[in-house]
């Protein structure tokens, strides 16, 4: 179990490699969860060196990374010319979902339909913020309260037409899909699925058809049908001990395997499935302690095990990397 830990951390980019920047950490881990932008900038410091938030915010102001709503339908960090092929995949098992929670936040069909309208229509005028499209969405008589909002948002980023791209004000703003990244290429399905795999395994191996269904939202005959296409690469070298590090709540880590049992072993809440997406403190791939960013200090809790001394001045330099990373 440590040997696969060790070699799903190098794969993760957290052994001995690392990234060079922002666009090679998603080109390695294909997709990084970014509901929690926090996080998604988090999980490219932990994988580089000497980047700050802002070079996260400046590739998707330069059209390096873009995000959308794709695998498991959560919002991910992606290239690209990785969004089309994924949104054509991951995307239509997700409609279903969307139409459940829209009707729920009492959007009927007629009114998501004028909210996507009115969404392309404000696009069209150039990038927009929530809140811009809110009121616009909120003009046409469409419901904007609670989760409504979000959910024809969702409707026009599952139909191609939206996903979200730089900054406008401080504010992550959402653009036309076409007009930002060009159109969608033909896809080959089969190809597309041996692509998924490959790349998944990339980022994530040791790794099966589950752990691949499970990330990707898919079906487990696709996932199959995938690494069918894609074989895993051997002959590598042993993999290095994981380094200790500070990871956020929706790092790529906690969502990237069907389990996370060897993970959180030493964790004394791991069985309440809620508490599992924390700020953890991994050392030897395994969550050691919790973590918290408040006015500009990083504070590591106790942690649950005795650590090595070395251990223990490796996370207070993450300490330190962190606290320079978000406030530079």
């Amino acid at each position: 179990m440590a040997d696969e830990r060790a070699r799903r951390f190098e794969a993760q980019l957290l052994g001995r490699e690392r990234a060079a920047d922002p666009v090679a950490v998603a080109e390695r881990l294909l997709a990084v969860q970014a509901q929690d932008l926090r996080s998604a900038r988090l999980a490219v410091r932990a994988r580089t060196s000497g980047l700050a938030a802002s070079d996260v915010d400046r590739c998707l102001d330069e059209r390096g990374l873009v995000v959308g709503w794709l695998n498991r339908g959560t919002l991910q960090l992606v290239r690209p010319e990785d969004y089309w092929w994924l949104h054509a995949l991951t995307t239509p098992p997700l409609f279903t979902g969307n139409a459940r929670r829209l009707a729920q936040t009492g959007v009927t069909a007629a009114a998501a339909e004028r909210g996507v309208e009115a969404i392309v229509r404000a696009l069209d005028g150039g990038p927009k913020t929530r809140d811009e499209l809110g009121a616009v969405v909120a003009a046409r008589r469409v419901p904007t309260a609670g989760q409504a909002l979000v959910h024809v948002l969702m409707l026009a980023c599952l139909r191609g037409l939206a996903l979200r791209g730089p900054f406008v004000n401080g504010r992550h703003a959402y653009v036309l899909a076409r007009d930002w990244i060009g159109p969608p290429p033909p896809l080959d399905r089969d190809a597309a699925l041996g692509e998924l795999a490959r790349r998944y395994l990339a980022g994530h191996a040791p790794a099966d058809e589950h752990d691949l269904a499970r990330w990707a939202g898919l079906p487990l005959r696709d996932a199959r049908a995938g690494l069918l296409r894609a074989a895993e690469v051997t002959g590598a070298p042993p993999p290095a001990r994981p380094r200790p590090c500070l990871l956020d709540q929706w790092d790529p880590v906690l969502v990237g395997w069907r389990s996370r049992d060897a993970l959180l072993e030493l964790y004394p809440r791991r069985e309440d499935a809620m508490a599992h997406y924390r700020p953890f403190a991994w050392v030897g791939g395994r969550v050691v302690a919790t973590w918290g960013f408040r006015d500009g200090t990083v504070t590591v809790e106790a942690p649950f095990v005795g650590l090595p001394a070395a251990a223990e001045k490796a996370l207070r330099a993450e300490a330190a990397d962190v606290e320079r990373f978000l406030t530079s």
